[in-house]
């Protein structure tokens, strides 16, 4: 059986996110360790982590993940952003260590007023200053597969292969694949030989054993349209079929799952249990 589960709110306290999990019949749970929207953080404390971590053992939630902030751009040309955002990235990593999460979610970065082939320098050299500042760190990067709006880079297979291969450490990174995005980026993965074909081209380039998370999200934008937007499953340009290929596909059977999608309610209902029904009901 798939391993589900969803992002879920920090407020009140990181074990509120792993109650919220388990409430609406999560596996597993992704959360940001900060308020996503500012670069400061308040400091962890010994009882956040020990709230956290017995909320995880008491209420069966495995696979914590965590979300790095939206403000983090490793593909800033600009140099005091991209100092910014090493310094920032740094203390993602080591807040999901100190809170025993082994992955960090992170958007490759934009390239902004520079040219892709720069930005994809700038977050090689940008992660190799991570790595060289978190040696003593386990938590691991996880790049987000991205559906290339504006300059953002991670909208290729191509363009993650070449920073997992250019980087010093690349068994310190792995990949995280938004279906939303992919979609969005023109992955056709409608039918069988579709979801096969994009699946190859995957393996042949990033490799389908660096992939460590899946963001489950349907689309509301079509496909090849380079435009961010999350839609409940089924809901959305993308439709059921995608979903029911990459459940039923073994090869994943134990990478975790989460949904991004809109927090709603639907008939008394959220949408995250509505979503996580409709999903497990894929499952042959």
């Amino acid at each position: 059986m798939a391993i589900l589960g969803a992002h879920m709110s920090i407020a009140g306290g990181y074990y509120k996110a792993v109650e919220t999990a388990s409430e609406f019949g999560c596996d597993c749970v992704q959360l940001f360790t900060k308020n996503n929207k500012i670069w400061r953080a308040k400091e962890l404390t010994d009882e956040d982590v020990s709230l956290f971590q017995g909320s995880l053992k008491d209420l069966k939630i495995t696979h914590p993940i965590s979300h790095a902030s939206y403000l983090i751009n490793l593909g800033a040309p600009n140099d005091d952003l991209w100092k910014k955002s090493i310094d920032a990235f740094v203390i993602e990593l080591q807040r999901a260590e100190m809170l025993g999460i082994p992955y960090v979610v992170l958007h490759p970065g934009a390239h902004t007023t520079s040219t892709e082939e720069q930005g994809i320098q700038r977050i090689i050299k940008g992660l190799n200053e991570v790595h060289k500042q978190t040696r003593d760190v386990d938590s691991m990067c996880l790049l987000e597969t991205t559906a290339g709006q504006g300059s953002s880079i991670g909208h290729t297979f191509e363009q993650l292969a070449t920073i997992l291969d250019g980087v010093r450490d690349p068994d310190r990174l792995g990949v995280c694949f938004d279906t939303c995005h992919v979609f969005a980026a023109g992955y056709p993965m409608d039918t069988e030989s579709e979801y096969k074909a994009t699946m190859k081209e995957l393996n042949k380039t990033v490799g389908t054993k660096r992939i460590k998370a899946f963001h489950l999200n349907d689309s509301k934008k079509p496909l090849g349209s380079r435009v961010d937007r999350h839609d409940h499953i089924g809901e959305g340009e993308m439709g059921l079929d995608p979903f029911r290929h990459l459940l039923n596909d073994r090869g994943f059977k134990k990478v975790p799952m989460y949904l991004e999608t809109p927090k709603e309610e639907k008939d008394g209902r959220h949408w995250d249990e509505i979503n996580l029904e409709t999903l497990r009901s894929l499952v042959v």
